[in-house]
């Protein structure tokens, strides 16, 4: 392989490359194409076990959600634990309360919240490609434009990966490095959160520093955020700057507001909120902000399972397509050097695939669907078909001799 430099590599922030290869023979571009129609078996072979599982999924959830419903119990007097509902589904609505606040000695931030996460970013030198094929002279050849910018990054960029690392050099790590906090007891009333339901407190908002001072002479305050830098306006690379998060607000008579509000489902043990497993094999351990009856949180969570459901169907179908494409990719590969027969050949295998792959998707949806909901699999089965017909019916009959 040759490499050629274009006029421009010289410049301090962007260079061009030119890589060139012989352009490959028909036997290496079948053993290509041979190598896509693997991943593309592999893909069919996967989208149906999502389509068909999907069904399930989605109808068992709705079943143990309806379940859920039907046995919650409101707790309208969260003061005192109420041993009559031990071992029960329970929904209430309170603020959140947390034992003591939340501390960083390093940067002195205290806070009465669920989490405080600390976020640390450094700025450095980041890498863009940009790239074209074009054939000439017989070669392909690869035009690779690579840009190089400052920004700021929560994660090191490791610059030996660079094209071209001179002038573009990252620290190797960060003086500080990100943290999450989390308060070790979370309550609602007298009952408290398990760790599933603090985990799903997870709404952060930034931290104001307008009235807090560096304990370090060498951090500066810019932006509600501390910079270890003596200028935040014109950082350097390998300057960091440091910023707070919180969620789940929970001290009373605190500067930033009220205690968060939220709204639980989940089984009543003793003084504490656990999961809920219900006949259907499924577990119920629900909080949403914000307070919100019984009704209304087992409708977003129907509402969840629906937008789950429609986004893994569509993954499934477009998982279908690609196996599909690749699988019959070397009929392409075959006819690639006749222009007008290839554009022929490629749009009717691209028709082909989505026909054929939603009319699977279909069928295989109505089989996930058939020990449940046996009318809707018949009905979705003859839908499948309506694809292929109107395929077969844009084929112009052939002439009789």
């Amino acid at each position: 392989m040759s490499t050629a430099n274009l006029p421009g590599e010289g410049t301090r922030n962007e260079h061009v490359k030119v890589t060139s290869r012989k352009k490959p023979g028909i036997l290496e571009r079948m053993s290509e194409t041979a190598c896509g129609m693997v991943v593309g078996v592999g893909l069919f072979a996967l989208s149906f076990y999502i389509l068909f599982t999907n069904e399930g999924r989605a109808l068992k959830t709705a079943t143990s959600l309806d379940e859920g419903l039907s046995q919650v119990v409101p707790l309208h007097d969260i003061i005192t634990v109420d041993p009559e509902n031990e071992g029960r589904l329970v929904h209430l609505s309170g603020a959140l309360r947390t034992s003591q606040p939340l501390y960083d000695p390093n940067y002195g931030i205290s806070i009465h919240a669920v989490k405080l996460k600390r976020q640390v970013e450094m700025y450095q030198w980041v890498e863009y490609e940009d790239s074209r094929e074009y054939e000439e002279n017989g070669e392909v050849k690869t035009e690779t434009k690579y840009t190089y910018n400052t920004e700021w990054k929560s994660e090191v960029i490791n610059s030996r990966n660079f094209d071209k690392e001179i002038g573009h050099t990252n620290p190797s790590a960060m003086a500080v490095e990100s943290v999450t906090v989390v308060a070790p007891y979370v309550s609602v009333g007298p009952l408290y959160l398990s760790a599933g339901l603090v985990e799903k407190v997870d709404t952060f908002k930034q931290l104001s520093l307008v009235r807090l001072s560096p304990l370090d002479a060498f951090v500066t305050v810019y932006e509600d955020s501390f910079y270890h830098t003596h200028n935040p306006r014109r950082p350097e690379v390998g300057d960091v700057r440091v910023s707070f998060y919180y969620a789940g607000l929970s001290g009373e008579n605190s500067p930033l507001g009220p205690a968060q509000v939220v709204s639980i489902v989940a089984r009543q043990r003793k003084d504490q909120l656990v999961p809920f497993k219900t006949k259907s094999g499924d577990v119920l351990e629900i909080l949403y902000q914000g307070a919100l009856s019984a009704q209304e949180v087992f409708e977003k969570e129907h509402e969840s399972n629906q937008m789950k459901t429609w986004a893994l169907r569509a993954g499934g179908w477009l998982m279908m397509f690609l196996g599909i494409s690749l699988m019959t990719r070397i009929l392409h590969t075959i006819v690639d050097w006749l222009p007008i027969v290839r554009d022929l050949v490629s749009l009717g295998l691209r028709i082909f695939a989505v026909s054929v792959a939603t009319s699977l998707s279909l069928l295989t949806i109505a089989a996930g669907w058939l020990f449940y909901r046996p009318l809707w699999a018949v009905l979705l089965a003859g839908l499948a078909a309506v694809p292929i017909i109107l395929t077969r019916a844009r084929v112009p009959p052939k002439k009789h001799q």
